[in-house]
């Protein structure tokens, strides 16, 4: 029983309603995901600013999640600049290259690095004045702008679930993959009146946790 990402592009499944073999799993939805944080920064944003992306360029799905913000940048009729980063250091030459091209905004990848990476991420935004959106809540609570993203304590309890009802004698094959059933929208307000940003009403109606 597992939890990813995107388990079909990962091939880890053939589909969600028939996984297959003896494995089912949360699937949590981070291609979708990435279009939909990409909306919520815009809203945010100057009308044609550009908005960049960071990817790590060792990252399983970096491939698939780059696309998955082209396209949903091009539905949206943005400019964007792709950076990749997998070290330290070249998490810092991104940075630069981000604020040499002037960009709008930032959405950063779905990545574990870029996890283990909080600290250095919210201080680079922070000290080039970078509005960025993460997936997960601990972002905004240490400094960041804003995240979006499936709630993961509920992901996992939905995990649980799974693993339970195997334990009482379920087929593994018969259970499909399950999506998150709740996601959070978390935002920085301090971090936003730094920044000189006025989050939209409509995003405020929206956020499930408003950080001062």
């Amino acid at each position: 029983v597992f939890i990813a990402s995107d388990p079909i592009s990962e091939g880890v499944v053939a589909s969600l309603n028939q996984p297959g073999a003896n494995i089912t799993g949360i699937d949590l939805m981070s291609g979708e995901l990435t279009g939909k944080r990409l909306g919520l920064l815009a809203q945010l944003l100057p009308a044609g600013s550009v908005i960049g992306f960071l990817t790590n360029t060792r990252g399983v799905q970096s491939s698939l999640r780059v696309s998955d913000f082209r396209l949903a940048a091009a539905a949206i009729g943005r400019e964007t600049l792709i950076v990749g980063a997998s070290t330290d250091p070249e998490i810092d030459d991104a940075f630069s290259t981000l604020v040499q091209k002037r960009i709008g905004g930032l959405v950063v990848e779905n990545d574990p690095y870029f996890d283990s990476r909080r600290d250095q991420l919210i201080r680079l935004t922070a000290q080039r004045s970078i509005p960025a959106i993460y997936h997960i809540r601990e972002f905004p609570l240490g400094g960041g702008l804003i995240s979006y993203g499936a709630n993961l304590v509920e992901a996992y309890y939905q995990m649980g679930v799974l693993v339970g009802r195997v334990l009482k004698g379920a087929a593994i094959t018969d259970l499909p993959v399950a999506r998150p059933t709740k996601f959070e929208l978390a935002i920085n307000l301090g971090v936003a009146k730094k920044l000189g940003l006025t989050i939209p009403s409509g995003v405020l109606a929206i956020a499930d946790e408003l950080v001062d």
